[in-house]
């Protein structure tokens, strides 16, 4: 029994011998709920894949030979991490000989791998790199952060991007318009013409 669940239930039989003693009862299902201990809280849907990432990372490095310590995993092994999980993709990458290779709607099957997609690769880092530092990593110690890695993804990005003939372009932000109104109050705020 838990320090918390036993000092609720010392406290609702210290506040059940007071009621008694007083001559008033509370009905017996307002007795249950003082003794249950409170729910944990409910996760987001983030929070609950960034947890399954992160136990997943740890048991890759538990299984690896020899067993890894996550104060002296690098860059490299995140590498690794990422490389062994393309085994379980779902996307197909068409290689440069392959005769779909450029052509985002293949018309027959091939033999080409399936990989981990770009997105759910750069996802998945990104989940792992907040886990990181919320399991008291330092963010200059981070290897989910190490440059071999955001180099590695890019290079993921424009191969799955050229096998498929889908050039990757990053997007880019627009400013927000203002109305002639909205601009002109800004310019009088700002005290310029």
């Amino acid at each position: 029994m838990s320090a918390a669940v036993a000092a609720a239930a010392a406290a609702a039989a210290l506040s059940r011998s007071t009621n008694t003693s007083s001559g008033s009862q509370s009905p017996p299902h307002h007795q249950h709920q003082a003794l249950m201990p409170p729910s944990p809280p409910v996760l987001s849907r983030y929070e609950s894949q960034k947890r399954r990432d992160w136990n997943t990372f740890g048991q890759y490095l538990k299984n690896h030979r020899p067993p890894l310590n996550l104060s002296r995993c690098s860059g490299a092994n995140v590498l690794e991490f990422l490389r062994y999980l393309d085994q379980f993709g779902k996307t197909k990458v068409h290689s440069d000989v392959c005769p779909f290779f450029g052509h985002p709607h293949p018309p027959a099957p091939c033999p080409c791998p399936l990989r981990q997609a770009w997105g759910s690769l750069d996802a998945l880092i990104g989940r792992l790199r907040a886990a990181f530092e919320e399991n008291g990593g330092q963010p200059e110690t981070n290897p989910f952060g190490a440059r071999a890695v955001r180099l590695y993804l890019r290079e993921v990005r424009d191969a799955q991007a050229k096998a498929r003939g889908i050039a990757y372009e990053k997007r880019k932000r627009r400013k927000p318009q203002l109305e002639n109104g909205s601009q002109e109050s800004a310019v009088a705020i700002n005290g310029s013409n």
